[in-house]
């Protein structure tokens, strides 16, 4: 059974205009989303940015109330709970923002940071708490002595780190990490992703992985989705993805990505044109206004996600299905 089932996921952001804020057309930044991550799996989510990935992890948590469809964790549909509900099953689902300098309140301690969903919830008080915040610091790499310090006198890669501490304080089964190393230097971003495999080793997390840079979420993921306006268009076992990719989406995500040997020479897939408008997405496939393989029936015809090889999905009209 998985962990987390995510099943036709839908959000839509009105648009509104005039004196009286009519609302005028929807924003689809999520527009039938669904997938399953397993226990101890890590699931990366990637595409370009304004594809929707951060809208489907913050509406699995319902920090974006959901248009449509269902999220089910652990047997619980989250989208049908009422707040008492979300408060109980909160603690099990936590999330590590993008940005670790706004992310962390600057006028509280590092110790009052990560202890004070543990005290809400009761995991923790006083003393014991003290000694939480101080073993969950030494787990992700800082002094015990970093506790009474505020957010302010750390770095970049610091202060992921308390966001990854306070994240794992209230015992999480799921870890959603927003884009977490996007804003931090190169350097500093292996450490960090090393961090969440060794974070996910002590304490067997699941997560799911958000990022736009493939080669990031590569070292990370167990399986891979990639999105495209809104819809998953690829989704595939991490290894098979990058050795194989199929839709030409991903081969074209794939050809950008850096290659460190200078003799080594990748065939680079150039994009005509920016991606459409989710406000107005473009009838059949989403992607044929951009796609150099793109023929009649992908004006016309919107592809399912469907299995092209054993865990391998795929929604696009060229290639072919397995029992073809």
């Amino acid at each position: 059974m998985s962990l987390l089932e995510v099943q036709d996921l839908v959000k839509w952001f009105p648009v509104r205009r005039g004196f009286l804020q009519r609302v005028t057309n929807y924003v689809r930044a999520v527009d039938g989303v669904s997938f399953s991550i397993e226990e101890g799996e890590t699931f990366g989510l990637v595409g370009e940015s304004g594809g929707g990935k951060t809208t489907v992890g913050r509406s699995i948590l319902r920090l974006e109330e959901p248009t449509s469809g269902r999220v089910i964790f652990d047997g619980t549909d989250i989208t049908a709970l009422d707040r008492a509900g979300l408060r109980k099953i909160r603690p099990k689902m936590q999330i590590v923002f993008q940005d670790p300098y706004s992310s962390l309140n600057p006028r509280l301690t590092v110790e009052e940071i990560i202890g004070e969903a543990a005290e809400f919830h009761g995991i923790a008080r006083g003393s014991a708490r003290r000694e939480m915040v101080f073993d969950l610091l030494s787990r992700v790499g800082l002094d015990a002595s970093c506790a009474q310090r505020h957010p302010h006198e750390f770095s970049g890669g610091q202060r992921q780190r308390i966001g990854i501490a306070r994240a794992l304080a209230l015992k999480p089964r799921l870890v959603i990490c927003d884009e977490p190393v996007s804003a931090l230097d190169m350097s500093v971003q292996s450490q960090i992703l090393n961090l969440f495999k060794q974070v996910q080793r002590e304490f067997g997390v699941t997560y799911l992985f958000i990022a736009h840079a493939l080669n990031v979420v590569k070292h990370v993921s167990d399986r891979v989705g990639v999105m495209y306006l809104g819809r998953l268009v690829e989704v595939a076992p991490a290894g098979d993805l990058y050795r194989q990719p199929a839709h030409p989406y991903t081969k074209a995500l794939i050809s950008a990505i850096p290659v460190p040997n200078p003799r080594r020479r990748r065939e680079r897939i150039i994009l005509e044109g920016d991606i459409p408008s989710p406000i107005d997405p473009p009838p059949g496939c989403r992607f044929h206004t951009r796609c150099w393989l793109a023929g009649k029936e992908c004006k016309v015809t919107d592809p399912p996600l469907s299995e092209i090889a054993p865990g391998h999905y795929a929604a696009c009209l060229r290639i072919p299905r397995q029992g073809r």
